[in-house]
């Protein structure tokens, strides 16, 4: 098992990306010295060109989804939230309770927004798109102002098409 990590400029800060055997792990709004997890392998910037193309062509309007092999870990409850996370579109929303009941678990907010936290795969399962039932922005691991940035970009963008 081989995992490497570069740190990716972005508007909203540096990225940190995790690849393991090239399938991206972790993508993380924090530098490499502020990540929980001290195992996200030696600094490479090669073998990153698709994701940080991707990430660039977001940033700038011109993707509204990434097709790049994923490999999120965590407990099945997890997967199925990061899962529906995937499935709501580009420039919309949905509440905790709407993510909880399309993963079968109606009353299971609070749940979801456990999970939300622990998305280890920032913007490409895109946990930036769920907010309060009565639409407040709540909850965002990465800081309210970037997922304010997150949301303001994708309806600024979706004008567009």
């Amino acid at each position: 098992m081989s995992r490497t990590h570069t740190v990716v400029p972005s508007p909203i800060g540096p990225l940190t990306v995790v690849r393991e055997d090239g399938v991206l792990v972790r993508l993380a709004m924090s530098p490499p010295g502020r990540l929980v997890d001290p195992e996200i392998g030696e600094r490479s910037d090669e073998g990153f060109d698709d994701v940080v193309r991707q990430l660039g062509e977001y940033f700038a309007g011109e993707r509204t989804d990434f097709d790049l092999p994923l490999r999120p870990v965590g407990s099945d409850f997890e997967l199925a939230v990061w899962e529906q996370l995937t499935r709501i579109p580009y420039g919309e929303t949905r509440s905790y309770g709407h993510v909880a009941a399309a993963v079968g678990e109606p009353g299971g907010a609070q749940a979801v927004g456990a999970a939300n936290g622990r998305n280890p795969l920032a913007i490409v399962v895109p946990c930036h798109r769920v907010i309060g039932a009565d639409g407040s922005l709540v909850g965002f691991g990465g800081g309210l102002a970037r997922k304010r940035f997150l949301l303001d970009l994708e309806q600024r963008d979706r004008r567009l098409f």
